[in-house]
């Protein structure tokens, strides 16, 4: 669905964002999402990690 917008569709989304949020807010705004986002992916992570443990300890146990 946003492989649709491309980069005239992202400066808009931009230009509306600065207008809606000011230029002081905008890089707020722009580090909690990072911050975020990197929380997600690292926790996504874990939660395979220990999956694949699990499924690995189960091969393991299984003659």
């Amino acid at each position: 669905m946003l492989s649709n917008i491309g980069i005239p569709g992202l400066i808009l989304i931009l230009i509306i964002a600065l207008i809606i949020f000011g230029p002081k807010k905008l890089p707020e705004i722009g580090s909690a999402f990072g911050k975020t986002l990197s929380e997600f992916r690292r926790t996504a992570t874990s939660i395979i990690d220990e999956e694949e443990e699990v499924l690995e300890s189960s091969k393991k146990q299984q003659p």
